[in-house]
């Protein structure tokens, strides 16, 4: 929570509409974005005021926004206008003030070491206060967003432009302001401009400020104006080349807005596929799978949790999936995940991996029989189970999986060898079979629509097991002595895991 923010939900009604919570610079700099000397900083308690404002304590500032006097919070205003601009004498008119500035004022420009410039303090706190919904609100009615667009037509300095677009992503978090905020002349436009800045903190701002309006009642006014070819590209372009962390959350989190919208989806999905949607996300999960996997092992990455997901978002979306299943790119990638050999670290990536594959196998069926000789890639699907047994949707996408891929298989012409090796495969994953099905029983009184999907992959499953446990037993027991290389035992577990699965009552 920033210094400064409302305890309660910062939107009107209480409603938690809003994913995003508005965002202060202290937090910005513990996400690694390049931060000066900006933020409210804890101050002691015998630390003055800046000279050239009203006091207001620290204490106050920081712990309870809503008793911070308002003359403070215009005074912080007036220090942000840019000298000599229109809206300079339009806020003074408004006050009743004449027209002044402090000497000490910076307009957020680099200075010497240890200077701190007076813009640049008064907009990382106004930055703070615009989470507070009575401080924005006040904010609003003293010319806040007049100030804010001329400072953004006029400066060249990144750090004024982040502190800007800080203060915006903070106001459009109060669903209250953002009609006001959208009709405002000349904002959209302008922000919407800022998207072919080249600094990775002013951008992580206008794609935490587009997702926070996405999610509100002027979506798609919003979304029509990021409709040209060439917004759409530089945004593109911007998730396939970013190397700062922090933009890319905010960049993906922008994206899955726009497909969690269903009156934005309508405007930009197909647009935004036009112009190399998938393309760009599954080049950026392969990149992301190679730097990962250089020393043979892939470590957590939040970033490759965000690029998951989104795909996984994406994967469930019709017109999508049936793209995602002609990439031989990221079946490729999908199946490096399943194989891996230690799945522990990564259950998260493997949740989502079968959720894709599960939604893009439906369109994708010339897929599965290359998928189902594959045996390390179903043996990696087995080592699966154990790690979804608590995710509903991941579980009941894997047994779906399995029934596509077991079913094909069981099918073909198997050599005496690849039988062999199949058989061994089940029998070496009984354990996780048996433990998982046996974990999830259900009361055939209360079965759901998703326990009946489910079934159906069990089934499925299971009768396509049988099929080849028979055909092997059936061949061993038909050579006799010739069988010598299979041992009693052998046989013995695969009769038992024959028997579970005909006798296994769903």
């Amino acid at each position: 929570m920033a210094p400064g923010a409302p305890q309660e939900d910062v939107l009107g009604g209480g409603e938690a509409v809003q994913d995003e919570a508005p965002q202060s610079p202290q937090e910005r700099e513990d996400a690694g974005l390049r931060e000066e000397d900006g933020g409210v900083e804890e101050a002691d308690d015998e630390e003055e005021a800046p000279s050239h404002l009203p006091f207001a304590p620290s204490s106050e500032l920081l712990d309870d926004t809503t008793t911070v006097d308002p003359s403070y919070t215009i005074s912080l205003i007036r220090q942000l206008l840019p000298q000599g601009s229109n809206v300079e004498k339009e806020f003074s008119v408004k006050q009743g003030v004449p027209e002044e500035k402090d000497a000490n004022y910076g307009n957020g420009e680099p200075a010497k070491p240890g200077y701190k410039d007076p813009w640049e303090e008064c907009g990382c706190i106004l930055w703070d206060l615009a989470a507070s919904k009575p401080q924005a609100e006040l904010m609003m009615n003293n010319l806040v967003l007049e100030v804010l667009l001329a400072n953004l037509h006029v400066t060249q300095s990144p750090r004024v432009k982040e502190i800007c677009l800080g203060i915006l992503g903070n106001l459009a978090c109060h669903e209250s302001l953002v009609n006001a905020i959208s009709l405002h002349n000349g904002l959209t436009a302008t922000v919407v401009d800022q998207l072919f800045l080249d600094d990775s903190a002013c951008l992580s701002e206008i794609f935490r400020f587009l997702a926070a309006v996405l999610r509100t009642s002027v979506s798609v006014s919003w979304a029509e104006a990021l409709l040209p070819d060439e917004i759409l590209s530089r945004i593109l372009w911007i998730v396939g080349n970013t190397l700062n962390s922090t933009l890319l959350e905010k960049v993906i989190d922008f994206l899955s807005t726009v497909i969690d919208n269903q009156d934005v989806t309508a405007i930009l999905l197909q647009p935004l596929i036009k112009v190399g949607l998938i393309n760009h996300i599954i080049s950026l999960l392969a990149s992301e799978i190679e730097k990962l996997s250089n020393e043979g092992k892939l470590d957590r990455s939040d970033s490759l949790d965000l690029i998951l997901n989104f795909i996984e978002e994406l994967s469930a979306i019709d017109s999508c999936s049936g793209m995602m299943s002609q990439s031989d790119q990221l079946i490729q990638v999908l199946e490096s995940i399943v194989k891996l050999p230690d799945k522990f670290e990564v259950t998260s990536y493997c949740a989502s991996v079968v959720i894709v594959l599960a939604n893009i196998l439906s369109d994708g069926k010339h897929i599965v029989p290359r998928l189902s000789h594959d045996l390390p890639f179903l043996e990696g699907l087995f080592d699966i189970l154990p790690l979804v047994s608590d995710d509903n949707q991941a579980r009941n996408a894997l047994w779906c999986i399995l029934a596509c891929l077991l079913a094909q298989a069981q099918q073909i012409d198997m050599t005496p060898s690849s039988l062999e090796q199949f058989v061994s495969l089940l029998l070496g994953r009984f354990t996780h079979i048996k433990d998982d099905l046996e974990s999830h029983r259900v009361d055939k009184k209360e079965l759901s629509a998703e326990d009946a999907y489910l079934k159906h992959g069990v089934s499925a499953s299971l009768r396509a097991i049988c099929c080849v446990m028979e055909r092997w037993i059936a061949e061993k027991s038909s050579l006799g002595e010739e069988a010598a290389s299979v041992t009693e035992s052998t046989l013995e577990d695969a009769t038992r895991l024959l028997n579970y699965c005909q006798n296994y009552d769903l």
